[in-house]
C-alpha cells in the first residue's frame, strides 16, 4: 500500500478532533470541485448492528466511480466504535474493524481522498497501530489533555486578534473544567468584551468566567474559606432560595476542604510554600509522595497532586490559609453537618447556617 493512502485524526475529545477533521476536509475538498465527489458518512455507532451499517455504507461510497470522472472525497466522521468500550470490544465490531483495515489498504489515493476522524480510540489495539504506520496519522493532543485544551485558548484567542496571560488561561482552565466547547465559548466571549487588540488577563477571566468546573457552589466554597462569615451566609440564602439542596454544597466544601489539608501538610513539611504566585514546589513535592496516592489516580479531591498545580495555589492563596487544626476541625463540621441534614431534612439551611457560625466564629 503506498504510504499515507487516507488521513486518520483521532484524540480523546471528540470536539478537537471533529474541529481538526473539518479544517482537513477543507483543504481535500479543494482539489475536487463537483459538490457530488464529496460525501460525508457518520461513523457513530451504539452497537454491533450500527457499526455494520455504518462500515457497509464506507465501503460502497470509496468503491464508487466519480459520475464525471475525476477524484472523490469521502469522510467518515465521529467514528466511536474503535474506543474501549462494549461496542469497541465486541468479536463482530473488531472482525468488520479488519474488514475496514483490509479496504483501507486497497484505496488509490489519487481517486479516492479518505478521511477518517474517531474519538476516543484505544491505541493499544491493532488498527490503531496499523492506522500509525499506514496513515496520514494525527493525534490530536497528545497524552496531555491539559497542554491540549492550552493550546486551544491560546489559537482561539489569536483567532480573534488577541492575546491571553498565561495566568488568565490557568484560571480560564480551572473555571471551565475540561469542556472544550464551553472552553471556546468563553474565549471568544471574552475577545468580544475587552477592546480590540487588548490582552486577555486573568482579571478578565475572574469577572467574565463562571465557575463551571465548581459548579453553582462556587461562590459559597469560596466565601467560606475566606473566612468571610456573613458573604457565606448570604451565599447559603441564595442557595436555598432557588430551592437548592445541602448536600452538593456540603460536598463542595469538603472537597475544597480536601485539598487545603494536603496543602497545609506540605507547607508544614516544608515541602511547599505560598508565595506571590501561589502555591511553589507543588510539581516537586509530587516526586517524593504522587506514588503513595493509590487509587486516587484520576483528578480528585484526595489527590492534591491531581489537581491542576496553578489552582491549588489558588485556593491556598486566596484567603488566610488556616491552621491544619482547623481544616481538621471543619471537616469534622461537614461530616456532623451530613448527619444533622439526615435527622432535620426539612432544615437543612438552619444546619448549614449553625455549622457555618461555629467554623467561621471560633
Amino acid at each position: 500500500m503506498p504510504a499515507q493512502s487516507f488521513t486518520f485524526i483521532c484524540g480523546s475529545d471528540d470536539y478537537l478532533v471533529d474541529r481538526l477533521g473539518r479544517a482537513r476536509f477543507a483543504d481535500l475538498v479543494q482539489e475536487v470541485p463537483d459538490e457530488f465527489s464529496r460525501e460525508v458518512l457518520s461513523g457513530f455507532a451504539n452497537n454491533v448492528g450500527e457499526v455494520e451499517t455504518a462500515l457497509n455504507r464506507f465501503r460502497e461510497s470509496v468503491q464508487t466511480v466519480a459520475m464525471f470522472g475525476g477524484k472523490r472525497v469521502v469522510w467518515l466522521k465521529d467514528v466511536n466504535f474503535l474506543a474501549d468500550s462494549v461496542t469497541g470490544r465486541a468479536e463482530s465490531t473488531l472482525a468488520l474493524v479488519g474488514e475496514l483495515q483490509e479496504l483501507l489498504g486497497q484505496i488509490n489515493p489519487a481517486e479516492t481522498a479518505v478521511l477518517i476522524t474517531a474519538a476516543p480510540v484505544d491505541r493499544r489495539r491493532a488498527f490503531p497501530k496499523w492506522c500509525e504506520k499506514n496513515a496520514d496519522f494525527v493525534l490530536v493532543g497528545g497524552d496531555d489533555d491539559a497542554a491540549a485544551l492550552a493550546g486551544v485558548v491560546l489559537a482561539e484567542a489569536r483567532a480573534a486578534g488577541h492575546e491571553i496571560t498565561p495566568d488568565a488561561v490557568q484560571l480560564l482552565l480551572a473555571k471551565t473544567g475540561p469542556n472544550t466547547r464551553l472552553l471556546v465559548a468563553e474565549v471568544r466571549k471574552l475577545a468580544t468584551s475587552i477592546g480590540a487588540g487588548a490582552t486577555i488577563g486573568e482579571e478578565h477571566v475572574a469577572e467574565l468566567t463562571p465557575n463551571v468546573a465548581e459548579g453553582e457552589f462556587f461562590e459559597t466554597a469560596e466565601a467560606f474559606f475566606s473566612g468571610d462569615l456573613r458573604r457565606t451566609l448570604a451565599a447559603l440564602q441564595q442557595h436555598f432560595f432557588t430551592g437548592g439542596d445541602a448536600r452538593p454544597v456540603l460536598s463542595a466544601l469538603q472537597n475544597r476542604n480536601r485539598i487545603l489539608i494536603q496543602v497545609r501538610a506540605l507547607i508544614d513539611a516544608g515541602d511547599a510554600r505560598l508565595g506571590p504566585r501561589g502555591l511553589d514546589g507543588l510539581p516537586r513535592a509530587a516526586t517524593a509522595y504522587a506514588a503513595h496516592f493509590t487509587g486516587a489516580t484520576e483528578k480528585s479531591s484526595f489527590n492534591v497532586f491531581s489537581q491542576n498545580a496553578w489552582y491549588v495555589g489558588k485556593l491556598a492563596g486566596s484567603g488566610r490559609l488556616p491552621a491544619l487544626r482547623r481544616l481538621i476541625d471543619h471537616q469534622r463540621e461537614f461530616i456532623a453537618a451530613f448527619e444533622g441534614i439526615v435527622e432535620r431534612p426539612h432544615a437543612q439551611e438552619e444546619v448549614l447556617r449553625e455549622m457555618t457560625v461555629r467554623c467561621l466564629s471560633a
